[in-house]
């Protein structure tokens, strides 16, 4: 019998026969470790921990400890539930259960809508399903075996499923006591071990496929932890993040609202629209210092500028359209669109790029845009801010030669690391997304650019993980998501090589040997859209935004009538310093007017009694630290001013 070699996370290595599972080799290493496992992690594939090894690979046993452990535990909870609605919905035609962040779902054909009460109902058929401790186990099956046992069991979209398989995929399955699921795993060996932390959460409509004209299914959300106590604290964590929901604050603070005159496009109200100018000011900031110039271009252009980028072919279906021609009498033909409104601001920046010519020494340019963007998304992924139609991004296009790339990139990384920062994001994860299946370019371009960026990010030593398949239709890209206060990550910046969009638009530039070459394109975004970093901003701090964003920096209060206008003067002294002050001077007691105070999030709460007034001084109070005692005004305009200055 052959031999392969494994190598371990260490960098050692093991010789074991061709055809050793992942579970024996775990025992070869020690039996606890075979005991504790729920997978293996195969040259960066996660698979079965009964799969069996047949190359020289590196592996990585996966346990209950591990990210991956929860993949598999979600996946066979998946199939749990799956076998609970069987029991319970023998009718049901099961189409995909995947796993999502932190749970996951199946999306079902049943005969009537599924209730809270039978989701509670569901929960003890899993339970029960769990405590039988079933055997999971996985065979394969020949294509026409396979669709037999599809079409047998009247389950219309495996059969489906199994149809659109490529010719030389395995079919494989996984059967636990008397339920069966077309599958590619992984899965744990037992329901036993898939352990007592896990709840069903909601149910969902959703499309076959995400087709609106298929099949109407219900999707069934659930959540899964190896431990009642993670599974509390995640549920903890939920009830946290109701309570920072961004679009709950946003009302509460008088932010911005929504209106079906206009879906999915926010409406920002005077302290909103102060808190997004202040992003754009601080974004202004940076161009200014890390030098690039800003410009201003159309929102709707003509249709063909978009075949041209080649946005039509990929992206016209996120694409709002419309019929301008002023030569022609008589109604608009909508089935021929002759505009379209701008869901990115790229192909503009080539053409203003291309309006003289440049030579080696002009680059790089760097231009920056606040344009508005209009993009439509299916009303069912709309979500707040944080997914619109109608938006504003902190875009810039960068036009470089090719020796100037790895500068260029690095100094975007940069720039976004240190703006991050700013706003109180420490944990940054970068990742290098890869050419997708539906794309426009060379291969040897895309070889190209994945180099350059990858280069750049080894060079600068940060740490980043490949996403294979993940990039631009027209280019590969660095992408930069945060860990919010919840721990919760969201992808905010980006930086994207593009080869394509300058041959596109025949672009090129002056080399010093007099000749004419193509230059390269970075696009790049640090905040992302205004509205999604807000949105991702407030519940990071709860809506207690930093006192330089606060749309209300500071309250003064009067306890009478008596030092109503010592409290007006003292606003006026503060908003003539450039801080934001307002007065409350309302015949109502203090203990009413502190707490409303405290609800909008203002930091600094200013008493004037009549020792106050005696004095020429004010009772400061702050929103989370309590009483901070008497300050005379102007020191306590330094320090509200250095706060500022210091974007706390």
């Amino acid at each position: 019998m052959s031999s392969i070699t494994l190598t371990l996370p260490d960098g050692s290595t093991r010789e074991v026969p061709s055809g050793t599972t992942g579970l024996e080799f775990a025992e070869a290493i020690g039996k606890k470790l075979a005991k504790a496992a729920v997978g293996v992690v195969v040259d960066g594939e996660l698979k079965d921990v009964r799969a069996a090894l047949t190359r020289d690979a590196s592996i990585r046993i996966v346990t209950e400890k591990d990210e991956d452990g929860l993949e598999v535990l979600r996946h066979s909870m998946a199939h749990c539930m799956a076998q609970a609605l069987e029991r319970l919905f023998p009718e049901v035609s099961l189409a995909i259960g995947p796993t999502v962040e932190d749970g996951f779902y199946y999306d079902v054909l049943v005969d009537r809508p599924i209730t809270d009460a039978d989701l509670r109902a569901l929960e003890k058929e899993m339970a029960k399903v769990v405590k039988e401790n079933l055997e999971i186990e996985r065979y394969v099956l020949p294509r026409d075996e396979a669709l037999k046992w599809a079409e047998e069991h009247g389950q219309q979209f495996k059969v489906e499923l199994i149809r659109d398989l490529p010719p030389d995929e395995e079919i494989s399955f996984y059967r636990q006591g008397d339920f069966t699921d077309l599958c590619s795993g992984p899965h744990m060996q037992r329901t036993g071990r898939l352990g007592r932390g896990f709840k069903l959460m909601k149910v969902a409509g959703s499309y076959w496929r995400g087709d609106e004209s298929r099949e109407q299914l219900q999707r069934i959300y659930g959540t899964a932890w190896f431990s009642p106590e993670d599974l509390a604290a995640h549920l903890e964590r939920l009830e946290e993040a109701k309570k920072r929901d961004h679009r709950k604050l946003g009302r509460e603070l008088d932010l911005f609202s929504f209106h079906e005159e206009a879906p999915a496009m926010p409406f920002f109200h005077p302290r909103g629209a102060f808190v997004y100018n202040r992003l754009v000011d601080y974004a202004r900031e940076l161009f200014e210092e890390w030098g690039y110039d800003e410009v201003v271009t159309p929102q709707i252009l003509d249709v063909d500028l978009w075949h041209r980028s080649g946005h039509y072919a990929n992206y016209r279906d996120a694409m709002y359209f419309g019929t301008f021609d002023e030569n022609v009498e008589g109604e608009p033909n909508f089935a021929e669109p002759s505009v379209a409104v701008k869901p990115m601001n790229c192909p503009t920046h080539c053409l203003i790029y291309g309006t003289g010519k440049k030579s080696y020494r002009d680059l790089p340019i760097r231009y920056a845009d606040f344009g508005r963007l209009h993009r439509y998304e299916r009303s069912g992924v709309t979500a707040g801010l944080l997914r619109v139609r109608s938006f504003a991004q902190d875009d810039s296009h960068i036009f470089c030669r090719p020796d100037q790339i790895g500068a260029e990139v690095t100094s975007v990384t940069r720039m976004i690391l240190d703006c991050y920062r700013t706003f109180g994001f420490e944990d940054v994860r970068i990742y290098l997304s890869t050419r997708p299946e539906k794309s426009i370019g060379s291969p040897e371009l895309w070889e190209r650019a994945e180099a350059a960026l990858e280069g750049a990010l080894r060079e600068m030593g940060v740490e980043f993980e490949v996403q294979p398949g993940e990039g631009a239709f027209y280019g590969p890209k660095i992408d930069f998501s945060v860990r919010d206060a919840l721990k919760r990550e969201w992808q905010l910046g980006t930086c994207q090589l593009d080869f394509n969009l300058p041959e596109r638009f025949d672009l090129k530039f002056t080399t010093q040997d007099d000749t004419q070459e193509r230059p390269v394109m970075v696009h790049r975004a640090m905040l992302g859209s205004l509205e999604r970093f807000l949105g991702v901003l407030i519940e990071h701090t709860a809506g207690d935004l930093p006192l330089w964003l606060a749309p209300e920096q500071c309250r003064v209060f009067s306890i009478t009538d008596a030092q109503e206008d010592r409290v007006r003067e003292v606003v006026a002294h503060l908003r003539t310093a450039g801080l934001r002050a307002e007065a409350d001077v309302r015949n109502e007691k203090m203990g009413l007017k502190v707490r409303e105070a405290t609800l909008a999030k203002v930091r600094y709460q200013l008493i004037i009694g009549d020792r106050e007034l005696e004095r020429g001084t004010v009772a400061v109070r702050h929103r989370t630290d309590g009483d901070l005692g008497e300050m005379d005004l102007e020191s306590l305009q330094a320090l509200l001013l250095q706060q500022v200055r210091d974007r706390v």
